[in-house]
């Protein structure tokens, strides 16, 4: 514990948190910190996805032949097993980072479990699938890279992206309240996530497009599967026709794609708020962004340096259609943290 030189003033953050003067605690209320520990914790998702596809794309999946040690008799890699086993341990040590990320989190909305259920138990689910998402690792790795197994290791950082982003819009509206109230404008404070003018339409382009979204996403993992880039050289690969299974992913892509467009249209044309606007903008600037880079690299023979841009595109797309839908159905609402929350 550390002692502050000074107390705080009466008006200042900290004693608006709930802080208590003359001591370090954990805060008792929604703090700008506690929202850029959200959004820290939502890049470190997508982050983890990048790196993943590096993993992969480098040929270095069993650049630690087993787990959970790197090899049977050492927990970290040798000099001996190259380039490959620094790129997957040192993946393997970027989850720690994540779960340091995810435990912040945790321990910032800690007092308000009471108060806030939905977001402290969210953030309990952030944490308790890093350990989780590990185990699903270990079993690609010992499973010799199964194209099956490799897919649900993809999809489960997925989920975990949509959580994440869950977590910043409700720690975002409850920290954009509070931050209005402060600044006396009571009647003008935002309290919900939909915040705006919404419509029988416009729910449904979002929904359209957050559903047909994860299905593009799964079916990606069987083009990936199917594939020359498996993570080694001895990989096994989904006998399947590339170019079926191809177009078969394409097919929910135009749909999400629609959906998108209309989404935007209706919003532009409603009372829309301007985070409802930025969210429809930025699914259709993702999903363009995606499909650019898809084609590119369908075209190109999977140059890597192009199919690492289309894995940050997919953490982008996970995020983007889960904030649209969000923001056009959500039903939360800001509320006040019990001032009486046990101080951890």
């Amino acid at each position: 514990m550390s002692t502050p030189t000074q107390s705080p003033a009466p008006g200042s953050t900290a004693t608006a948190a709930g802080a208590t003067p003359g001591r370090w605690r954990l805060p008792r209320d929604i703090t700008r910190t506690t929202y850029w520990l959200t959004v820290i914790s939502l890049v470190t998702e997508i982050g983890i996805i990048v790196t993943g596809g590096a993993v992969r794309l480098t040929k270095s999946g069993l650049g630690c032949p087993t787990w959970p040690k790197c090899t049977p008799e050492s927990l970290t890699n040798t000099p001996e097993m190259g380039i490959h086993g620094y790129i997957e341990f040192g993946n393997r040590t970027l989850t720690f980072v994540v779960g340091i990320a995810a435990l912040a989190v945790l321990l910032w909305v800690w007092n308000l479990r009471r108060s806030h259920r939905g977001i402290f138990w969210m953030s309990v689910g952030m944490l308790a699938c890093i350990p989780a998402q590990a185990v699903v690792g270990g079993i690609t790795v010992l499973t010799g890279l199964n194209p099956w197994v490799v897919a649900m290791h993809f999809l489960v950082s997925s989920v975990m992206v949509c959580v994440a982003s869950l977590l910043v819009n409700r720690v975002g509206v409850e920290w954009r309240h509070r931050e209005a109230l402060a600044r006396g404008e009571g009647e003008q404070a935002p309290t919900a996530i939909v915040d705006g003018e919404t419509s029988p339409l416009s729910r449904g382009m979002a929904t359209t497009a957050f559903v047909t979204g994860w299905v593009v996403l799964y079916l990606g993992t069987v083009v990936t599967g199917t594939g020359p880039h498996g993570g080694d050289a001895d990989a096994p690969r989904h006998d399947f026709d590339p170019l079926v299974v191809t177009r078969l992913h394409a097919l929910p892509v135009y749909l999400m794609t629609a959906a998108a467009l209309v989404l935007l249209v209706v919003v532009l044309r409603q009372q829309s708020s301007r985070l409802q606007r930025i969210s429809a903008w930025s699914l259709v600037g993702v999903i363009a962004f995606q499909a650019i880079i898809g084609y590119t690299q369908h075209f190109t023979g999977l140059p890597i340096w192009l199919v690492l841009l289309h894995m940050l595109g997919t953490g982008l797309v996970v995020w983007a259609v889960t904030t649209a839908w969000d923001r056009q159905v959500s039903a939360y609402r800001a509320r006040p943290a019990r001032r009486h929350a046990t101080t951890a």
